[in-house]
């Protein structure tokens, strides 16, 4: 099909150039029953909701697992979508429906979450009103479930396409083709939506917000993107397809050239050299010589949040054993349990509370669960006789959790002496640098760990009060602000005085531009995902300080 050019103007979420077919994307409607159940039907149908619910929330976990292995943070979008399916009110709402009004469970689920869903969206809060999404994501989930259906989805495309949508849920984005999905064009969403997330992190050109997309954009005519100011062009001439393909070559050029730094020594002007760190999220990861001189952060929560029940310390010990043999004797930087608040587990009660990111998570959560952070800690120690591993615990604040930490890691050592079980006794113990307290006695800190790590995601957040997941104060979460670069000048400076390594594994670490700041501030050792690496050494190798 051919139409005649225009020309359509939106908001560039995710840098790129795409030119292909259009695949118009509308998702299915999942009508449900409009009669009501008879009498003694109603228990039949709360076990379906229940049942429905654990396996939403096993889904669910499924999905953060898969995704965390590129990008932690927009994994954790999912962990939003499983804390929706415990929400109190809606919960209720549902199992009255069931009971009183006696509802099928998936007409129940239906009612509910559109009524709320409307709700959200009449709010003038924008953040607020973007849960809307969520909502309707949940349910979709849900309902498909009740109904034993598969969903239409992006996940299995024959052939390279623009996606057009109104809007794509969270998990439209998070299961998409990437080998033939080109471009996402959207009618509604923002820079921080959470298809815009997702985009970024695939690297996926997107623009979003394109009035009237739906109905300008005819299905399978041809439309270019370029997703670096905002444009789509409908039915482009030969003039724009010979411009995209010029732009290509330049992408390709510019790709190849980075891609020359890949598996070489991170190396300044002067002479100097930065470590390069990866960050990983399993046991599976790219590791090829001259990629990373370290594992700056293994996240060890995917082994709890794939599980249907608590990993034992023997399937744990395998877990770390295989991450250190994968590193081939470069130093593995294991992070202890953080979970907690905005990451739930279906197989364990966890505290509910109204602010997830303040509350009992991540080491708090480990000094009150002993037996699960001991656990943790033995396979641990078990592991590092396998190669060079070191310990480092998130969410400290204080220099009594540092203390209680080590005091944990110390019986942890005594259990497995007794047992007759091998481990480093030397082993190193560091912390996350993630709350402004104890940045502020980086000086006194340095003095009780051997090490530390910067995550500036969460420390940017605290220092700043603004949510970084909330569009609303997107203006105030300035990852590039003085007084994020002071305090880090200052950890820098005092971790460096007693000769203390300190590295930054947050998202700054993996933005070229960033890197290049804290390096001149003082950073040494940077730690990202893989994708990141090849960009930031070439822009390391080319700065003068």
């Amino acid at each position: 099909m051919e139409g005649s050019k225009k020309l359509l103007t939106g908001i560039p979420v995710s840098e790129g150039w795409a030119l292909a077919k259009v695949y118009l994307y509308e998702q299915e409607t999942l009508s449900v029953r409009e009669d009501c159940t008879t009498e003694g039907m109603q228990e039949k149908q709360m076990a379906l909701f229940h049942d429905a619910l654990a396996k939403a929330k096993k889904e669910l976990n499924d999905l953060y697992a898969s995704l965390s292995v590129e990008d932690e943070d927009k994994a954790k979008i999912f962990l939003a979508h499983a804390q929706l399916l415990e929400d109190e009110e809606i919960l209720e709402e549902i199992q009255m429906a069931i009971e009183e009004e006696h509802k099928y469970a998936e007409t129940a689920i239906e009612q509910v979450y559109n009524l709320y869903a409307e709700m959200l969206t009449k709010l003038d809060d924008p953040l607020i009103a973007g849960r809307a999404a969520d909502l309707l994501d949940v349910k979709r989930r849900l309902l498909s479930i009740c109904q034993n259906k598969e969903v239409k989805s992006l996940a299995h495309l024959t052939e390279d396409v623009i996606v057009v949508a109104h809007d794509l849920l969270p998990s439209d984005t998070a299961t998409m083709d990437r080998k033939h999905i080109k471009g996402i064009v959207t009618e509604v969403g923002g820079y921080n939506s959470h298809s815009a997330i997702l985009a970024r992190s695939f690297c996926i050109p997107a623009v979003l917000g394109v009035a009237n997309a739906c109905r300008e954009i005819p299905a399978d005519e041809k439309a270019m993107l370029n997703a670096v100011v905002g444009e789509v062009t409908v039915a482009p001439d030969k003039e724009d397809e010979l411009h995209f393909a010029k732009m290509q070559e330049v992408m390709r050029v510019l790709k190849e050239a980075r891609e020359q730094y890949r598996n070489k020594a991170c190396t300044l002007q002067d002479g100097r050299k930065i470590d390069i760190g990866i960050n990983v999220g399993s046991t599976e990861f790219e590791a090829e010589d001259g990629l990373f001189d370290f594992v700056g952060l293994f996240r060890t929560e995917f082994l709890y949040m794939e599980n249907t029940h608590l990993p034992s310390e023997e399937e744990q010990f395998q877990a770390y054993k295989a991450v250190v043999d994968r590193a081939s004797g470069r130093m593995v930087t294991l992070r202890t349990l953080d979970i907690g608040g905005d990451k739930t587990l279906p197989y364990m009660e966890l505290p509910k509370e109204d602010n997830p990111f303040l509350g009992k998570r991540a080491i708090r959560l480990c000094f009150a669960q002993e037996e699960i952070f001991l656990t943790q800690l033995r396979a641990a120690l078990r592991a590092s006789v396998f190669g060079p591993l070191q310990l480092m615990f998130p969410m400290v604040g204080s220099l009594e959790d540092i203390a209680k930490a080590k005091t944990f890691v110390e019986k942890a050592k005594k259990q497995l002496r007794e047992e007759g079980e091998a481990f480093d006794e030397s082993i190193q113990i560091g912390i996350m640098i993630e709350i402004p307290s104890i940045a502020l006695i980086a000086d006194l800190a340095a003095k009780e760990v051997d090490f530390a790590s910067v995550g500036t995601n969460d420390l940017t957040q605290y220092l700043c009060a603004a949510d970084r997941m909330n569009e609303a104060v997107t203006e105030y979460y300035q990852t590039d602000c003085t007084a994020i670069y002071r305090l880090l000048q200052f950890v820098f400076e005092a971790f460096d005085r007693e000769g203390k390594p300190v590295s930054v594994c947050g998202e700054m670490a993996g933005k070229p531009e960033s890197a290049v700041k804290l390096v001149q501030i003082g950073a040494k050792k940077l730690s990202m995902s893989s994708a990141c690496i090849p960009a930031v050494k070439e822009a390391l190798a080319k700065v003068q300080f």
